[in-house]
């Protein structure tokens, strides 16, 4: 498909399914900036990938999806902080203690943790990547490194549970 006839193939996908699309993100996101960015994500995919999609139900299963592991990812950033627990502001631990904990779980991280889990949870929060393109760069199935990750970060929060 000649780049002409591919960037009109895609706006005709686009008109046809962006309210569908934004729609479905918006119910299970219930965020429209998120819901927005999903479905942007989507077609920035579709513009960047070599085979089109062969029929526009695979973008309804593309957003179903990109909520999915964003949801995921929102429960994983959420289970992280609950690792440095904080009650209310009047509780909030003085900044320099709060660093040392960030040191020590970084510490932990590098010695006790092996690969691939050292390696997935540094992408995932030292780079912010997602658990898809942290299964990319690293080869693995995007359920294994998610799988990879929820361990560590058991393993953590065992560790550091006083």
């Amino acid at each position: 498909m000649k780049s002409a006839e591919r960037e009109q193939f895609i706006e005709q996908l686009f008109r046809r399914n962006y309210s569908e699309m934004i729609h479905l993100a918006r119910v299970l996101l219930g965020d429209d900036g998120g819901a927005e960015d999903v479905v942007q994500d989507i077609f920035l995919r579709i513009a960047d990938s070599d085979t089109p999609p062969k029929n526009d139900s695979y973008l309804l299963i593309a957003v179903r999806n990109a909520c999915l592991n964003r949801i995921r990812q929102m429960q994983l950033h959420e289970r992280v902080k609950n690792l440095l627990p904080i009650e209310d502001e009047t509780d909030l631990q003085a900044i320099d203690r709060q660093l040392e904990q960030l040191e020590e779980i970084s510490a932990f991280v590098d010695e006790q943790l092996e690969e691939p889990h050292r390696s997935i949870f540094h992408l995932r929060f030292d780079e912010d990547l997602t658990i898809a393109e942290i299964a990319r760069r690293l080869g693995l199935n995007p359920n294994t490194a998610y799988k990879y990750l929820a361990q560590s970060i058991q393993k953590i929060s065992n560790h550091f549970k006083h």
